[in-house]
């Protein structure tokens, strides 16, 4: 495996004191900030000459990609949806006697990047000389999860030349930025109004028409500034700009600070432009009243509130204690649940590609970790985004001449916007695990209020759409489907991908169930007719499913083991990872896996299949697996925990842990890889401390991994809180708050009492 290492390990920071321009793109990605409503790259406030990748991103913002090109077919989407990059509202220049400081072109010493996780703020310092100027300029900046609108930048300039320093500063609002991802570099903001004052200035713009009919999003920025430094009328670049000026002598060994603060609305929460100024300017009105040191320990005490519930504490590798912090501060970062119209993209807040849409690994990947580590809510949040957007599924499902409902692969609205025909329409097993998620989030909560209610909707139009979608074999005397990609990308178009098939059918199973269960009223509303279930059950009883005998193995779909069976092993150094190397043919054409395939099945049900069966499938399916998905590794660390195969489980885990960090497999530079960020996490509740749930109850069954001395992390389960340690002594599990719970350790019971430890 290639690593790249560009910051320091520590345990709360991400900290680079070598400012590397050839690596600037992977700085940026990470030292991304978010809180949930808005997001931004850790790119320079100041302009830089070189290359850089400026991207600030807002929750629920998106414009349609141009798509059409000459093969259309019928049932393909009009648009591919993507996130755009926002308004640049964090832009200041400085210029010292003069002249602009560009980190591209000057010289500096001193410097430091460091993204402090425990507090959510960037900084950034460094020394620079121009002429007889040698000043020490640090640059801060959070964005508030006290006050979701707000954006909060800080700047210090202190002289350290013997020299008096005459000082420049430039602070913008900039409408005028280009996407990189999207659309070719293309525009999208159309400015609506200015106001530029002397110490302060706004500027509404709305996205550019679009000739699909979905929305414009107008959006709203207000900036105003702190400091001792003296104010002048400035003119604006260009008429998408608003500017404010700021200027003064700074006299040797003083310092100066300079503060900007930035409210940011959007029309999806005000729906007139005037409401949307008004609403701009009652917040800015609201936290101009609180000084930097009230707003920042109003942020940090949620975010201590955060790390109380889910941090997880590792001793005796660094390394693993700061990826497991890493991938949960960004996750907190990006979604938190308070906004059920939003989901998690693939990048986040941290880049353009995936076009920062929603995808299935939502409900397999993320949905899991929030029930673990935040309130039910949060995760109930996940689950009615995909409710309602039912009316997008119907239509997805209509444009392929099917029933019922078919949830998209990529979307920001329910409606599908992804162009590439082997996901668009063939890795339809997103479907089933959206209804997992239902399942899941069941299971683990006991609550049953979602679904009997919404959930058994979601569940009954799924099934719809999947006893459409199968095909009767009159020669096997089996339901098959034909035609899809499975979890596994690197295999198109195939027959009877196993994965699929057996959630089709479970989908179909639960949702009998379901039925079974939910009220007279409700059963009215779904008005499932007895010829349905009927037919549900006769496809659950004959769905075909591709085994091998011989081998023991669930065959990932027909045909898999006619192909050149090799390990990864055997390619060489230079050519992985292969998609980066390969032609997209020889891909195809290959056995390797992109990420778990017949594994992620068997992880979604690990308790229903025999030792024998998860030994056999892991051992035939991991050696040929390339791990070219950000998703893969942490399923496999899972799996590899079960089957006591604890190197390559720690292996695994460390893979999903620095992912980014380490820049694995060479794509982090164009954003992190969130969605896959809970994998960590997972990979050591479910992997290393054996955390399942069965029939309602807890199970654990822990092993420390030998690089490491102890490991500690606490869970939420059904309104308990509870902590569980491991160490080279035994296992600790005391429950923090909450009634009295009864879990298994290593398949005994355990009775845990609030304000009590018992251990093992």
């Amino acid at each position: 495996m290639n690593m790249k290492r560009i910051f320091e390990v520590q345990p709360w920071n991400v900290v680079s004191h070598d400012f590397n321009r050839a690596e600037k793109r992977l700085q940026e990605s990470m030292t991304s900030l978010g809180n949930g409503y808005m997001g931004m790259r850790g790119f320079f406030e100041e302009n830089y000459s070189g290359d850089t990748l400026p991207g600030i991103y807002l929750g629920g913002v998106w414009f349609p990609d141009r798509t059409r090109v000459g093969w259309w077919k019928i049932g393909y989407p009009e648009y591919f949806g993507k996130v755009i990059n926002a308004i640049n509202f964090i832009k200041i220049n400085i210029a010292l006697n003069g002249e602009f400081i560009d980190l591209a072109k000057d010289e500096i010493t001193g410097f430091e990047l460091n993204l402090d996780m425990k507090n959510a703020r960037l900084t950034r310092s460094f020394t620079v000389e121009k002429g007889t100027a040698k000043v020490v300029v640090t640059f801060e900046r959070f964005l508030s999860v006290a006050q979701k609108e707000l954006s909060i930048q800080r700047v210090r300039l202190k002289n350290i030349g013997s020299d008096d320093v005459d000082v420049k500063i430039i602070s913008a609002i900039d409408a005028d930025v280009k996407n990189e991802d999207a659309n070719y570099g293309e525009r999208f903001w159309e400015v609506l109004q200015t106001d530029q004052k002397e110490q302060s200035g706004s500027l509404v713009a709305i996205t550019k028409a679009n000739p699909f009919g979905t929305p414009r999003f107008t959006v709203g920025a207000e900036m105003h500034h702190r400091t001792a430094l003296q104010a002048k009328v400035a003119a604006p670049a260009h008429d998408k700009e608003v500017v404010n000026e700021f200027s003064g002598k700074l006299v040797a060994g003083s310092e100066v600070d300079f503060e900007k603060r930035v409210i940011v609305v959007t029309s999806r929460d005000y729906h007139t432009q005037n409401n949307l100024v008004s609403a701009m300017n009652a917040i800015s009105e609201k936290t101009d009243n609180l000084s930097y040191d009230e707003l920042f320990d109003a942020h940090r005490a949620i975010w201590a509130e955060r790390w109380e519930k889910s941090d997880v504490k590792i001793e005796g590798d660094v390394a693993a204690q700061q990826g497991i912090r890493f991938n949960l501060f960004q996750m907190f970062s990006t979604y938190y649940g308070e906004d059920s119209r939003l989901n998690i993209g693939p990048k986040g807040f941290t880049g353009e590609k995936y076009g920062g849409a929603t995808y299935w690994d939502t409900e397999a990947f993320v949905l899991p970790f929030y029930l673990g580590v935040a309130e039910p809510k949060i995760s109930k949040n996940l689950l009615k985004y995909r409710y309602q957007q039912l009316d997008g599924a119907y239509h997805n499902a209509k444009k392929q001449g099917l029933k019922g409902a078919l949830f998209p692969m990529v979307t920001f609205d329910g409606i599908e916007s992804h162009n590439e025909w082997e996901i668009t329409f063939e890795e339809i097993h997103r479907n089933a695990d959206i209804a997992f998620a239902i399942y899941n989030y069941t299971r683990y909560t006991g609550d049953k209020s979602y679904v009997l209610n919404e959930g058994s909707k979601v569940l009954t139009e799924i099934s719809r759409f999947w006893a459409d979608r199968v095909h009767f074999s009159k020669r096997k005397q089996k339901y098959m489907l034909h035609g899809v990609t499975g979890p596994d990308e690197y295999e198109n178009n195939v027959d009877n991908n196993w994965y699929t098939n057996y959630m089709a059918r479970w989908t179909l199973a639960y949702t009998l169930q379901v039925l079974e269960e939910v009220s007279q009223e409700q059963a009215a509303v779904l008005n499932v007719t007895e010829e349905e279930k009927q037919l549900w059950q006769d496809i659950v009883d004959r769905m075909y499913l591709p085994e091998d005998e011989e081998l023991g193995i669930f065959v990932q779909h027909d045909g898999f083991l006619d192909k050149d069976i090799k390990p990864v092993s055997e390619i060489p150094a230079d050519e992985l990872p292969i998609n980066q190397h390969w032609s997209w043919d020889k891909i195809l054409r290959s056995a390797y896996i992109k990420q778990a395939d017949v594994l992620q099945g068997i992880w979604n049900f690990i308790d229903e299949f025999t030792p024998e069966q998860k030994k056999r499938n892991f051992d035939f399916y991991e050696p040929l697996t390339v791990h070219e998905s950000s998703l893969s590794a942490s399923i496999h660390a899972i799996l590899a925990s079960d089957l006591h195969y604890e190197n390559k489980a720690v292996e695994m885990y460390e893979r999903t842990s620095r992912l980014d960090l380490d820049n694995y497999n060479n794509d982090t530079e164009d954003g992190l890889h969130i969605t896959s960020m809970t994998g960590s996490w997972l990979a050591i509740v479910q992997g290393f401390a054996g955390m399942r749930v069965r029939d309602g109850k807890l199970h654990f069954a822990p092993f420390l991994p030998k690089k490491w001395d102890k490991y500690q992390f606490r869970l939420l389960f059904r309104g308990r809180l509870i902590e569980v340690g491991v160490d080279t002594n035994g296992v600790s599990l005391e429950l923090l708050e909450g009634e009295p719970l009864t879990v298994g350790l290593y398949g005994k019971d355990v009775e845990l009492v609030a304000q009590s430890s018992v251990f093992v």
